[in-house]
């Protein structure tokens, strides 16, 4: 028996259990297809997410900046110039992890240099202590820089940027405008010609080994550098202009004023100036009027500034020549219940005389002469309603009502500045068209190699008898506005500004004029708002201005000084007033 049940256990052969050989089998199986699974997903369906992380490890990007351009005035004088600075910045993990706040003489010595408080400066790092990234100080002197340097604050470092600085401060500020702290126009110039001034930075791609070197240059784009934006001021005009101007609004305690200078050939605007004007190299807490450029900003009636647009426009239609009589009496008149009036009866009056006594009655009688189409057709044409051209944001289009009903009063109070509202730069235009023998074209306030083409609007036959009529104007009337040995032409103006509901009692004075009268070449024009003392009439308060900046500016162009002729015309009005009275 005992042998029997050996000798089976030696027949016997060893057993596997099968089914755990399957299961470790499809285990393996299946950790190799989740692994070829999970690759081909990776490599086929979502590659960017490894890509993204190899390339943060190893790819990197050189950034070349490139300094914001200048702004020249025609003779290449700088207006706007980039210096550079550098930008304090703090690593706030940095400055945790090497426990730097402990250096409490190193902060304090940094807060006073940048003059701000230590604990305000240090919060901002405790506050943020994972950030990576935190200003501390824009824009500071490379002194300053140099200073917070030596330091050796662990976490805070440098950064090199630029900083704009206008040399000629308030007296081009409303022309140029500014930046803000990131180099960005925001007003003026350097606004409209953003894009220009910046220009674009280069850029290097390459990648990078675990050592720090440079293995593959990807890309590389050069920097585009920022072009130079030269303007039409003559910056030592300008400075004339400005300095005329203050003293001027100082003086008659106006609320405000603004002197224009434009080239009647090219539209070339040689001075702008206004007053009050603010530091655009410090503008903290300065009042955001004093920011705004009055001269293609405000608009106001003109007056008898228009009253040479209405006699040229009754030249135009034939209704008057130069030696036309206006017969003016009774010095009164009603036009639908509503009264049109000069001081006094001056009778008689010859198209000059009506400008030399800036007479309602003789405008008035003569736009009403005529077709009122023809008549609004012209104040349209000349520009009022639409922009000058210089493209400077802000500028006002002005207010010239388009409308088929005029009433006769109000064709008349057209006729002498009223019903209308226009911008000094406007009335620059209108006055440079009379100038050039009457072609009406674009102003720009950048420098022209060659002059935009014009558009005719008068005869130059009939604009040359009116600039002899202006330059009786100066002779026998605005003599304040006369230029020590030039002939000038101009006209005067005060208009009563307007409330709500009618007229106050503030004015505003005007002047504007050409010179030399026999060959134009420059139109100024001189606005004072609100003169607060006794004298407020253009004629004694803007036409001072007017001469001394004329004066100036013929100076500065080397033109050279020409011979009145008011003589003769004296003689032809002394004697035609004779036979009159004969």
């Amino acid at each position: 028996m005992t042998a029997k049940v050996k000798r089976n256990k030696a027949n016997q052969k060893p057993s596997t259990v099968a089914w755990r050989f399957y299961v470790v089998l499809a285990v393996v199986v299946a950790i190799y297809l989740a692994l070829m699974a999970r690759a081909a997903y990776i490599q086929v369906f979502e590659p960017d997410m490894l890509k993204k992380q190899g390339d943060m490890r190893s790819l990197r990007t050189a950034a070349s900046e490139v300094q914001r351009g200048s702004v020249l005035d025609r003779n290449g004088r700088e207006l706007a110039v980039s210096v550079p600075v550098e930008t304090v910045w703090a690593d706030p993990k940095v400055v945790m992890d090497n426990n730097a706040l402990a250096m409490s003489e190193h902060w304090q010595a940094l807060a006073d240099v940048l003059d701000q408080d230590v604990n305000k400066l240090t919060s901002r790092i405790v506050r943020n202590p994972n950030k990576r990234f935190v200003y501390v100080e824009r824009q500071v002197s490379p002194v300053m820089a140099n200073y917070i340097k030596e330091l050796k604050i662990p976490g805070i470092h440098l950064r090199k940027e630029s900083k704009r600085f206008y040399p000629s401060g308030e007296i081009s500020a409303h022309v140029v405008g500014f930046t803000n702290v990131d180099d960005k126009g925001i007003e003026g110039i350097e606004r409209v010609y953003n894009t220009m001034l910046t220009g674009v930075g280069g850029e290097k791609k390459f990648r990078k080994d675990a050592k720090g070197r440079k293995i593959e240059i990807l890309s590389v784009e050069e920097a585009q550098p920022p072009k130079d934006v030269v303007l039409s001021i003559d910056q030592r005009i300008q400075t004339l202009a400005y300095r005329e101007l203050k003293g001027a609004v100082s003086a008659f305690k106006a609320t405000s004023g603004s002197v224009i200078v434009a080239d009647v050939h090219t539209g070339e605007v040689l001075a702008m100036v206004n007053s009050p004007s603010f530091n655009p190299n410090n503008r903290a807490n300065t009042p955001v009027h004093k920011m705004r450029n009055r001269a293609i900003t405000d608009m106001f009636e003109p007056g008898s500034t228009m009253k040479p647009l209405s006699l040229l426009t009754a030249m135009e239609f034939g209704v008057a020549e130069a030696s036309t009589i206006v017969d003016t009496h009774p010095g009164w008149m009603r036009l639908g219940g509503r009264r049109v009036s000069d001081p006094i009866n001056r009778g008689d009056l010859t198209m000059e005389e009506i400008l030399i006594h800036s007479s309602n009655m003789g405008t008035a009688k003569l736009v009403l002469s005529m077709p009122k189409e023809f008549l609004l057709d012209k104040f349209f044409e000349v520009g009022f309603g639409e922009q000058t051209g210089t493209g400077l944001i802000g500028e006002t289009s002005g207010m010239m009502h388009d409308r088929s009903r005029w009433s006769q009063f109000e064709l008349a109070t057209l006729s002498f500045g009223y019903a209308l509202a226009i911008s000094p730069l406007q009335l620059t235009r209108l006055y440079a068209t009379i100038a050039n023998g009457g072609t009406k074209i674009p102003l720009t306030i950048l420098k022209q190699d060659t002059p935009a083409r014009g558009e005719r609007i008068f005869s130059n036959r009939l604009t040359a008898d009116l600039r002899s009529m202006l330059e009786g104007v100066v002779e026998n009337g605005a003599k304040k506005a006369k230029v020590e040995g030039y002939r000038v032409g101009g006209k005067t103006g005060t208009s009563i500004k307007a409330i709500a509901g009618g007229y106050g009692n503030d004015y505003v004075g005007l002047f504007a004029g050409m010179a030399p009268i026999d060959n134009p070449e420059v139109v100024v024009v001189v606005v004072i708002n609100e003169p607060g003392g006794d004298l407020y009439h253009g004629g004694d308060v803007a036409a001072p201005v007017f001469s001394r900046v004329m004066k100036g500016t013929l100076q500065v162009l080397n033109i050279a000084p020409g011979t009145s002729s008011n003589s003769q015309r004296v003689v032809k009005s002394a004697e035609r007033k004779g036979d009159s009275n004969a």
